[in-house]
């Protein structure tokens, strides 16, 4: 029960935040043209930090009073908290620089070895540095553990930006990643940890969907990483070190072939992935080929 209400809290949150931060949002340089060439704000995953943020703060004041179970910030809330602001500002970053001019880890190594370094190397090496603090605290783990759990959050956090290819793909497959997950973690300490979050970004699934929105890496980056930290602190080594494997498959077989491609060809995963999208959308194509028209979220890369 406590976790339900963590996710109603979440998402009930982050509607407030988005009805308050309008003006915000349409903000220049904050605004990008999606697959249909429709300026939209970009960048909008960064309600789902704000809606953290004052979640987190309203627990830590109702906790000072008295009310809660918790008194203050558990080390579980404090690391889901570190990873969201941190990963929602490594992301913001390349939503609001980046150029989207190089792709894929190769081209931004690529462009690395040329003397460059760009937005999405800054992502991403700042991303394996949080997520070896995040493993890291309140107690150094073993070499062993933080190599496993830091690559873990790393490469999940990037697997939510590489599925951020159009209306609400991410946030539908966070979807089916963590109901499973709830389950198992049930109402500990990790779970209502991580439920806030979770409800947060579900509450902009029909923003996402009906295209009023983009969730940009700001939001993409942190719904993975929050998943991830969750496998990791609640979940034992032989499960951590099976969603490691199946994470390194996934982003390694994003820099040979389209996720967009896949599932234009699987029907069950094509109805789940157009289901709720715009009509533009479900008849229009939804592949993208080199030199094909760009998708949301390779829009959302530029931003």
């Amino acid at each position: 029960m406590t976790v339900v209400l963590g996710l109603v809290v979440g998402a009930l949150t982050v509607l407030l935040l988005r009805l308050g931060a309008r003006g915000m949002l349409r903000a220049p340089a904050l605004t990008r043209p999606n697959y249909r060439n429709h300026l939209l704000p970009t960048g909008g995953g960064v309600l789902i930090v704000m809606a953290v943020l004052v979640i987190e703060a309203s627990r830590a004041v109702l906790g000072a009073m008295g009310i809660g179970d918790e008194p203050g910030l558990t080390v579980q809330r404090s690391e889901v908290l570190f990873a969201v602001v941190a990963f929602g500002l490594l992301g913001l970053v390349d939503d609001l620089l980046g150029d989207g001019s190089t792709r894929g880890f190769r081209g931004h190594v690529r462009a690395l070895l040329h003397g460059e370094i760009t937005t999405g190397f800054l992502k991403l090496f700042g991303g394996a540095a949080v997520a070896i603090v995040l493993v890291a605290t309140p107690g150094f783990a073993t070499g062993r553990r933080l190599i496993i759990d830091a690559v873990l959050i790393a490469l999940a956090a990037n697997l939510g930006n590489l599925l951020d290819r159009a209306p609400g793909r991410t946030i539908k497959a966070a979807m089916i990643a963590y109901v499973p997950l709830a389950i198992v973690l049930g109402d500990g300490a990790v779970g209502v940890a991580v439920a806030p979050a979770m409800g947060a970004a579900f509450g902009l699934l029909p923003a996402d969907l009906r295209e009023e929105l983009m969730l940009g890496d700001a939001g993409a980056n942190v719904i993975g990483a929050v998943l991830g930290l969750g496998v990791v602190l609640g979940r034992g080594e032989v499960t951590r070190t099976t969603a490691l494997i199946l994470l390194v498959g996934a982003n390694v077989a994003a820099e040979v072939v389209s996720f967009s491609s896949i599932i234009d060809r699987v029907p069950p995963l094509r109805w789940l992935d157009r289901l709720g999208q715009r009509p533009e959308r479900r008849n229009g194509p939804e592949s993208r080929g080199e030199g094909e028209q760009p998708d949301q979220g390779e829009q959302s890369e530029r931003a």
